[in-house]
């Protein structure tokens, strides 16, 4: 059973001596070491025992609080101070144990949310001790969390919204940027925990409004919407408040997506963490571009993760402390993997939807899979993307002829060979790709000609439709149809590049003022293949766009 919730005026005074303290992420990485803090997120309290048992105050601090063990009340005081010790243990801050001792009853943990030390208070989890999340459970900072909070921008803005705010995490990490937050959840337990995690922190411009969906901010629109629903795929019930929608299959983030644009203000941008199912009967891409409206929106879907049913299931299972061998877990296995048998369900895929209101234009929609490892923060990228899309969207053809571009810093030329077989020595080459290292590592396969193209751009040089004629020039083309089809061609395969900021517009100064600092927090690493909707091919290859 979940204690009662606690005093947020307590959490504010314990807060200032943890921090005292060093009790913070970066304090306590820097005394365990890069070992024993690894095995502290892994879930090995045993190498963390070790580790504190030279008996500080923050070796202390760490056993009570993160490692969940027992304490006597003179260990408290001891640890805490007298008063702030007794007040802990007459308030619900702790469970007191048959022995006398008493242990934490919330998770209380220091994190670095989007550049700050936070304090973030919610339910105990199983990754140090052995429990059992309820129905009522309310999340800390997750897996899940943390991939929203790497994907959103902080970038100054006037109103956001944090639909579903759990324990406040989005909120945390956007109250430093906006001038007021209004975070929303369903689930009342949920709203204290998010109350007590702002007061320990002294965040004092997030409103808090209870209320499922949308409904709480009726009517309203934001400069920017973060939302990490429950959207796990399955039955229509709810086990977990925190994960189940009680809406069948991915009808949570449809619903997210669908009356997202609605809340969005002129020119505002969404964040959306969610999962959509893949079946027999149509695309993934078209599935989510489905929810979306004709016109209005800039949509940016990026698919992360694909899992078969059997996994999926059996991950949130696991999720909720089941032992897949159990009665019960076999039995909610088969029922919903019959389920998603009904649905003709055959994969899941998870990852983000970034949505941009573009006011009357038509909807762009573009779905990508991110299948390669990736840990750069992708906030930065988000931002760059749709300054990237709404330069596209306002150029025709001759526009992006008579334009100068800028190709990325740090890009690289990929340049693979394999051996040749047909004389049996030496190596033919097979393919050549231009990649990104920053960001996305978004990578084209090109051929000779583009390459050139490439070569012959500069932000202060020729516009693109001189160095495609000093192309043509040199190849001793010279009919006006087949420059024309040369032209068309390179705006093309520019028009993709810029699309993954691979060549930069020169007139996009915000992008190119932003190129070195992005480059240097950025340091992860990933591939990504782009699916436009209504292409059955992979993109990202221009073998053949040039002669």
């Amino acid at each position: 059973m979940n204690s009662p919730i606690p005093n947020a005026s307590l959490l504010r005074e314990l807060a200032d001596v943890l921090s005292a303290a060093s009790f913070t992420a970066d304090g306590i990485a820097a005394h365990l070491g890069p070992d024993a803090t690894d095995a502290l997120y892994r879930g090995e309290p045993g190498v963390v025992l070790h580790a504190t048992r030279g008996g500080s105050q923050l070796d202390q601090l760490i056993r009570f609080f993160l490692l969940r063990r027992p304490f006597t009340p003179e260990q408290i005081t001891q640890m805490l101070g007298r008063e702030l010790g007794l007040l802990l243990i007459d308030a619900t801050l702790t469970t007191p144990t048959p022995s006398g001792e008493v242990t934490v009853a919330f998770d209380i943990r220091p994190h670095v949310i989007a550049g700050h030390e936070r304090l973030v208070v919610s339910d105990c989890d199983a990754s140090v001790t052995d429990v059992v999340p309820g129905r009522d459970h309310v999340l800390g900072v997750g897996a899940a969390s943390l991939s929203l909070l790497s994907a959103t921008p902080v970038t100054p803005v006037d109103r956001v919204l944090d639909l579903g705010t759990g324990s406040g995490v989005q909120a945390l990490a956007q109250a430093g940027v906006a001038r007021k937050v209004v975070a929303t959840d369903i689930h009342q337990r949920a709203l204290d925990l998010a109350e007590v995690t702002l007061a320990a922190n002294r965040v004092d411009n997030v409103e808090l409004r209870q209320g499922a969906w949308f409904a709480p901010v009726e009517g309203e629109r934001f400069d920017r919407i973060v939302a990490n629903p429950p959207f796990v795929v399955g039955l229509p019930e709810v086990g977990h408040v925190y994960r189940d929608s009680g809406l069948s299959l991915d009808g949570a983030t449809e619903l997210v997506v669908r009356e997202t644009p609605d809340h969005l203000a002129e020119d505002g941008t969404a964040c959306i963490l969610g999962a959509w199912v893949h079946t027999v009967d149509e695309s993934w891409q078209s599935r989510v571009a489905s929810w979306l409206p004709s016109e209005g929106v800039s949509a940016w879907v990026l698919q992360r993760d694909v899992v078969d049913p059997g996994m999926y299931v059996s991950t949130w299972l696991k999720d909720e402390s089941l032992d897949p061998r159990s009665p019960e877990a076999i039995e909610r296995t088969q029922a919903w993997l019959a389920h998603f048998d009904d649905n003709n369900v055959h994969a899941i895929g998870f990852g983000w939807v970034f949505l941009r209101d573009i006011g009357d234009h038509p909807s762009e929609i573009t779905a990508e899979e991110l299948s390669h490892p990736f840990t750069d923060p992708l906030g930065p990228e988000v931002e760059e993307y749709f300054l990237r899309a709404a330069w596209l969207r306002d150029k025709d053809a001759d526009d992006v002829l008579d334009s100068r571009f800028l190709v990325r810093p740090g890009v690289a030329i990929e340049e693979v060979s394999v051996a040749d077989t047909d004389t049996g020595m030496g190596f033919t080459e097979e393919v050549v790709r231009v990649t990104r290292t920053d960001g996305p590592r978004f990578s084209h396969e090109i051929n000779a000609d583009l390459r050139t193209v490439l070569a012959g751009l500069h932000p202060n040089g020729l516009v693109l439709r001189d160095v495609v004629g000093i192309f043509a020039s040199s190849r001793g083309i010279e009919s006006d149809q087949e420059i024309a089809t040369l032209e068309q061609s390179a705006v093309a395969a520019i028009a993709d590049l810029v699309r993954h900021g691979v060549v930069v517009p020169a007139d996009i100064t915000e992008i190119e003022d932003g190129i070195e600092e992005g480059a240097k927090s950025n340091e992860g690493s990933a591939n990504a293949c782009v699916q436009r909707l209504g292409d059955c091919g992979r993109r990202g290859s221009w073998s053949n766009r040039l002669p």
